[in-house]
This record gives structure tokens, sequence and C-alpha cells, in this order.
């Protein structure tokens, strides 16, 4: 009787969990300054562990091995972070110029529609005229950001070097608190690390291919700055949906504004869309694997509500933060319907065959 009386509602269950996923949130994006580069030490720490342990087995000390890896991925971004700074200044000088060319397009096509169609629309074009489509205005509060952004990144290394560095005491730790159930403890981590690392190593190379062959492209059809855009794109990939979206745009504008005809423009949008055609269907399944195993639903969720959260870095992050998440769900009995919620391994319909495979079996039957 006392067990069931101390039992929640179905509807008290779920205000508490509702408020305390709000408050987890809430303390989240509060602590984001100290939590963002934390997580991206651990998962970092995670993706480096193989080349530290490795650099270990040669015989080198621990804090040599960690310090090798981390220099080597730090060469790496800053010669990326160069190349991105180089060509963004030059794009920023030839914003006069390209301001220019958008007035002069502007009143091109309005005349067009206008001998076209007979539409005066004289008041219209010069609102649009009177609009700085290139304003520095918030330059400040970029500038702020871009320190504040370079300051969580320069803590970032510390935070990988301690956590390899001290992987046996956080170990020996997670084995204390779990005494009677150290394998469980043992495999979740083992299943987190594999998760981290496959979506990392996995993203890196996707995001090499992408930046490949969106370069390629860029430096054969003329565009000037054809790194600067190409490596735009493929950074923007690690976010889904959304991030290879947003930097077309932007790279399709560009176009417009530098090139003489509407084909231009058209033609990059197609080769764009066929890169990530390619990229979603192809290559992210083959080189990302089924390590990540969570539904479309969870990861546009995790994109929403981690960009909500910790802006671009929430957007990355919060992905393969899900799939740990659903890993952890699995290992507890309890949790392992919501683990099942997040995952990708739903029952498909009776009639939830193939388009090709139902074709095949008429053309058969016939």
């Amino acid at each position: 009787m006392a067990m069931s009386e101390s039992k929640l509602h179905p509807l008290q269950f779920f205000a508490y969990a509702l408020i305390s996923i709000a408050l987890f949130l809430y303390l989240m994006n509060i602590g984001a300054f100290i939590l963002v580069p934390l997580v991206w030490g651990v998962f970092f720490a995670f993706a480096l562990y193989p080349v530290s342990k490795w650099l270990e087995s040669q015989l080198f000390p621990r804090s040599i091995a960690i310090a090798i890896s981390i220099v080597c991925v730090t060469a790496f971004g800053a010669a990326i972070v160069y190349i991105l700074v180089n060509q963004m200044v030059l794009l920023l000088s030839d914003i006069p110029e390209m301001n220019t060319l958008l007035q002069e397009k502007m009143d091109i096509y309005w005349a067009e529609l206008q001998t076209t169609f007979g539409i005066d629309n004289n008041l219209i074009r010069e609102k649009l005229q009177s609009i700085e489509w290139f304003a520095d205005g918030n330059l400040n509060e970029t500038l702020f950001n871009t320190g504040k952004s370079i300051t969580l990144i320069g803590i970032i290394p510390l935070y990988i070097f301690l956590l390899l560095y001290y992987r046996d005491f956080f170990v020996a730790f997670l084995l204390k608190v779990s005494s009677k159930r150290n394998e469980a403890i043992l495999k979740w981590v083992a299943d987190a690390g594999k998760v981290i690392h496959a979506y990392l190593i996995g993203m890196v190379k996707v995001t090499f291919f992408v930046a490949l062959l969106s370069g390629i492209y860029f430096y054969f059809f003329g565009i000037k700055y054809y790194l600067l855009f190409a490596l735009f794109i493929a950074i923007l990939n690690l976010i889904p949906y959304v991030g290879v979206a947003i930097s077309s745009i932007l790279v399709i504008f560009y176009v417009f504004l530098t090139s003489d005809t509407i084909f231009a423009p058209v033609l990059t949008l197609a080769v764009l869309w066929g890169i990530q055609l390619i990229e979603n269907n192809l290559i992210t399944p083959l080189v990302v694997g089924a390590k990540v195993k969570v539904n479309v639903l969870a990861v546009l969720l995790a994109v929403l509500i981690g960009g909500a959260v910790w802006g671009i870095s929430g957007m990355v992050l919060f992905i393969p933060m899900v799939g740990v998440l659903k890993i952890t769900f699995d290992s507890i009995p309890s949790l392992q319907p919501y683990g099942y919620l997040l995952g990708d391994d739903f029952p498909k319909p009776k009639n939830g065959q193939s388009f090709i495979k139902n074709i095949k079996e008429k053309w058969l039957k016939k």
C-alpha cells in the first residue's frame, strides 16, 4: 500500500521531467562559456586517444605523446583558419565594388520588368537602392564575439591535454562510483567513445570531401575566392540540413553579383545540390557508418535545441551527445524505451518495401 501511494501520477512525472529538462538546458546555456570548450575537449580527447595511445606504445612519454597529437591537430586547424581569414579580408575589401554591382543589377532587372510587364516600380526601386546591403553597423559586436570565440578555442587544447593525461584517473573514479557495475560502466565508456570517435573522424573526412569537390568546381569555374567558399561550405556542412543551405545561398549570391548571365548562379546551385545529394546519400553513410544510431527527427531536434543553447557549437556537438544519451538510455533497463525513441530501429509497415522492389515483384508476377 505504501509503495502505491509513493508512486507519482503520470502527469506529475511528466511535469517534473519537463521542469528538469528546462532547468538543465537553462544551466547549460548559462554555463556555456565553461561547458562548450569542455565538451569540445572531451570529444577531441576521444578522437585523439588512438593517436596518443599509439605514440605511447612507441615508448614516447604520455605527456609528449599527447602534446604531439595536439600540436599536429592545432597546426592543421591554424592553417585552415589562416586561409579563411586571409581570403575573408580580401573579400571584405571588395564590398564597395559588390554594392555597386548589386545596384547596377537591380537597375537592369527593374528596367526589364518595367519593359516586359509595363509596371512602373520607381518607388520600390528607389527603396531598394537606398538599402545598405553590406553594412558594417555590427562590427564592434562581431569583433567582441570573435575575441570570445578565440578565447574559448585557446582553452580547448588545455582541456584535451588534461583529459588524456588523467584518463586512468577518471576511469578509476568511475569504477569506484559504480563498484557493483564495473563491466557495465566500462562498456558504456567504450561505446560512448566509439560513437564520439566515429562521428568526429567521419565528419572530418566528409568535410574534406565536400571542400575538395566544391573547391574544384569553384576553381575551374573561375570564382575568385574559391578556397574561402569551399572551406565555408565544407565547415557549415557540419551543421546538418541547414548549414549547406545557408552557405550555398551566400555563394550563389556572390556568383550572381560577379557574373554576367543568370546561367552561372543556376549552374552553381545545381552543382552544390548534386554534391549535397552525393554526400548525404553515399559518402556520409559509408564514412560515418551506423555508429550514431539516431533517427532524423532526433537529429533535427538536437540541431535546433543545440543552436538555441550553445549556438553553432551546439548544432555540431548535440548530435553525438544525443548518440551518447541513447547509449545511456539503452544501458539502463527502466530508460530503454526512451533509447528506442531516439534510435532508428523502427518497425517498417507491411507495405514498407521499396518502390523498386514493388515494381520488380509486379513484373515477375506478370
